[in-house]
């Protein structure tokens, strides 16, 4: 056999294998593990959790719109020594009572639009979390089978060095090489050895990671597929952050819960007014017997109206403190923009960079390939 037939042959052989070897069921998908990720990651589902805490302020925030009913009930006995002897007297009432506010300054129209856009701001960033923890399980996810692919490598350079040690050996064993040359040889593995101790370092590393975002021991991944929906500049890009990115909308509805904070506190400033009402039955029971025994129902009715004078310069600090913090939350958002714009021109250069270092890796490889060899002789 010629060493054109066996290299037809051989190349034959690899592609019937190639296309009769089944899939393995078992192998994992990007789409499954993003699915996992989003289902068991703790980082996401504490995310989740305080969306459902930050949505309980609403409802506290509107409890000030209801009145507050309450039951009350109270009983005493007493003995009294007097000349005549002793004197027991027992009292005693119950009842129930509530009290309605009816004007506190819009103190609680306001909180419940502060605790409105802060339930908003919780969601936008439990929608950043989702995105933060889905990159990251991608990332993982590529790196194990960068990894993975790295230590089979390394490890096949290895007995391919070892394979160089035993032929240095043997050379050396006939008289047709040298020391030096064996010595060579076996530094050369004895570097592949601590290449394969490190891929392998690095290959668990990897799914460690893997299993931190996903929740799962990583199996057999199959290739992720190509990316699609890609902007078509980096100036799209910008455009589409900018209205859509969660943590800027999170930083936004954090302004709005700031500004009606402000009117929260100005609202202190202003008169507050309530009414209350109430029913009660009381007794009274002495030993020995009086006219004043029995018992008795009453019934109340009332309004307060209060008008802050002075307080001490307390609400009003709190007024203060209030812009302050709405002004802080302001230029939170310039600093949140520029993170977001920062954080896309990183990963759109880089994702630029990987595609033009896989093109020329291409054409590296295409250029460097042998020719076939394969095709037939023309008849004479």
């Amino acid at each position: 056999m010629t060493l054109r037939r066996s290299r037809c042959l051989v190349a034959a052989v690899a592609l019937l294998v190639s296309v009769s070897m089944p899939l393995t069921a078992s192998a994992e998908t990007l789409l499954g593990a993003l699915a996992k990720a989003y289902t068991n990651n703790s980082e996401l589902n504490a995310a989740r959790a305080g969306v459902r805490v930050t949505d309980e302020g609403v409802a506290i925030a509107k409890s000030g719109y209801r009145p507050v009913i309450s039951g009350v009930g109270s009983y005493s006995y007493t003995r009294q020594n007097a000349f005549g002897g002793n004197t027991d007297l027992q009292t005693g009432s119950f009842g129930i009572q509530l009290s309605q506010t009816l004007f506190d300054g819009f103190q609680t129209k306001n909180s419940v639009r502060t605790s409105e856009a802060q339930v908003r701001a919780a969601v936008e960033n439990l929608r950043n979390t989702e995105q933060t923890v889905l990159f990251n399980a991608v990332s993982a996810y590529m790196d194990v089978i960068r990894d993975r692919k790295i230590a089979a490598l390394t490890q096949q350079n290895l007995r391919f060095l070892t394979e160089q040690v035993r032929a240095a050996r043997s050379r050396f064993d006939v008289g047709e090489g040298t020391r030096t040359d064996v010595a060579q040889a076996e530094a050369s593995r004895s570097s592949a050895e601590a290449q394969v101790a490190a891929a392998r370092a690095q290959a668990q590393a990897s799914e460690a990671t893997y299993r931190q975002y996903v929740g799962d021991a990583p199996g057999n991944l199959k290739a992720a597929p190509a990316a699609k929906g890609m902007p078509k500049s980096l100036d799209v890009a910008f455009s589409r952050a900018t209205g859509d990115h969660p943590a800027i909308l999170a930083s936004n509805h954090l302004v709005d819960a700031a500004a009606y904070a402000v009117k929260v506190a100005e609202g202190a400033l202003l008169p507050q007014l309530s009414a209350s009402a109430g029913v009660s039955r009381s007794f009274r029971e002495t030993n020995p017997d009086s006219l004043q025994d029995g018992y008795f129902n009453a019934g109340t009715i009332g309004a307060q109206l209060t008008i802050p004078l002075y307080q001490g310069g307390r609400v009003s600090a709190q007024v203060r403190q209030a812009k302050e913090s709405l002004g802080q939350a302001r230029i939170q958002v310039d600093v949140i923009r520029d993170q977001v714009r920062a954080a896309l021109t990183s990963a759109w250069t880089q994702f630029a960079a990987a595609r033009e270092s896989v093109d020329a890796s291409r054409s590296a490889m295409s250029a460097s390939a042998p020719r076939s060899t394969c095709s037939t002789r023309r008849r004479t």
